[in-house]
């Protein structure tokens, strides 16, 4: 059997079962360990296992919001927030490895032939030769150079913050650890430096990497007594919706909500919240209902890890609200519950982006609308993640062609179900 590399003993695919559920990075004295969501397919490729880690952290950072960045009580004794600024220590890491460490260049006064003349230091310190029409010819120079200044405090900063990111981060990239800094980590003051260096400075890259030591300092300044760090979530499903929303919503799905209200005998009346669907997306005049479901079920093949009645009844409602309004015919709209799984690996035999597993009904409708019947299509877990950028035009085409061909094999499941669901 092939040796497993260093960073994939670090890699662990949650089962998204009570106390596997976080998805990020959580480290302490032992050593990190980097959690994939359910349906994750690790590459076999070491590099590409480190691209698809830095990946992880970028979709965590642009999808997670406060709320879900609050780890669950029962993992820890009280709820923790993440706010581990991971980009800022990968930005150091990465500056490091591309440029070493900052350091400013002071400039240097030399006498050569050649270079960046200092005409005024040259004319008072140089000898020369005065030729018949009085003018002074110059055989040397004194010429301006800059030399890198290792002792100034920004880069003393810089070999601290160096430090604590190749700590904590560095094993994603190189076994290679730099030296321990010399002197104090000294939080405040360094804040403050820095503080100054990015109200001074125009530089773009510069300004990120001093952003990026400012942030670290902050954070180390909040969190001194903690070996532990933490950046992710125990709530992936919300970023499994916005995913879901990214690749195949529109933005104005708010007109697409049924909304309720109390016509109260005394007083005004009271609106209460709409139902929301997770997305709605439209191709090619179609319009399809989709309900992201973080679910199991494309991992384990068990019914119970389905989308419940009561989910299956407020999709239904869905649908029927966007059909009363006579927005869109019935031929031309859908309903769907999309959830994770593998494609490479899984308890279905198949090997689609996208897969069918059937489809939810209600038995006090009459099924003979499209939206009555919604289609359980599972989606590649590593695709989506990768997919969320860019034209999502093929994405779109893939997963409306899977939805109609499920709904086209799935209405000969009809009279062959249960009376009870």
């Amino acid at each position: 059997m092939e040796k497993e590399s260093g960073l994939r003993k670090r890699c662990h695919i949650n089962t998204n079962e009570e106390g596997d559920r976080f998805v990020g990075v959580k480290a302490d004295t032992e050593g990190a360990v980097v959690y994939f969501p359910i349906g994750y397919q690790l590459p076999d490729d070491e590099m590409e296992l480190k691209r698809d880690v830095l990946h992880l952290f970028q979709v965590l950072a642009e999808f997670t919001d406060v709320s879900d960045k609050v780890l669950a009580k029962k993992s820890f004794e009280t709820p923790q927030s993440v706010d581990f600024p991971i980009n800022a220590y990968l930005e150091i890491i990465n500056y490091y490895m591309e440029s070493g460490y900052y350091m400013e260049r002071d400039r240097v006064f030399k006498t050569s032939d050649r270079g960046n003349i200092d005409w005024a230091r040259t004319i008072q310190r140089q000898p020369a030769l005065i030729q018949a029409n009085l003018t002074p010819v110059y055989t040397r120079y004194t010429v301006r150079e800059s030399a890198p200044n290792e002792n100034k405090e920004i880069t003393r900063i810089h070999m601290h913050c160096v430090y604590e990111s190749f700590e904590k981060l560095g094993w994603l990239f190189t076994p290679y650890m730099p030296p321990k800094p010399a002197g104090a980590l000294e939080v405040k003051r360094f804040i403050s430096i820095l503080n100054d260096k990015l109200g001074n400075t125009n530089n773009d890259k510069r300004k990120r990497l001093f952003q990026s030591m400012l942030d670290m300092l902050k954070y180390m300044d909040e969190k001194t007594s903690e070996k532990q760090f933490y950046f992710g979530t125990d709530y992936f499903e919300g970023v499994w919706e916005r995913l879901i929303d990214r690749v195949f919503g529109i933005k104005n799905k708010q007109d697409y909500f049924p909304r309720t209200r109390w016509l109260l005998s005394h007083g005004k009346y009271k609106e209460k919240y709409p139902l929301e669907p997770d997305s709605i997306m439209i191709y090619d005049g179609k319009m399809y209902v989709l309900d992201a479901k973080y679910y199991r079920y494309g991992i384990t093949g068990n019914p119970n890890h389905l989308p419940n009645s009561s989910s299956i009844n407020k999709q239904i409602t869905y649908g029927e609200y966007i059909y009363s309004q006579g927005q869109i015919p019935d031929g031309r709209l859908f309903n769907v519950f999309l959830m994770p799984y593998n494609a490479a690996e899984n308890f279905f035999g198949i090997h689609d982006v996208f897969c069918n597993v059937g489809m939810a009904v209600g038995n006090w409708k009459n099924n003979t609308h499209n939206y009555e019947k919604i289609q359980g299509i599972l989606i590649d877990t590593r695709y989506l993640m990768y997919h969320y950028t860019g034209n999502q035009k093929n994405s779109m085409v893939a997963l409306a062609q899977s939805i109609e061909n499920a709904l086209a094999a799935n209405n000969g499941l009809l009279p062959k179900m249960d009376e009870t669901i």
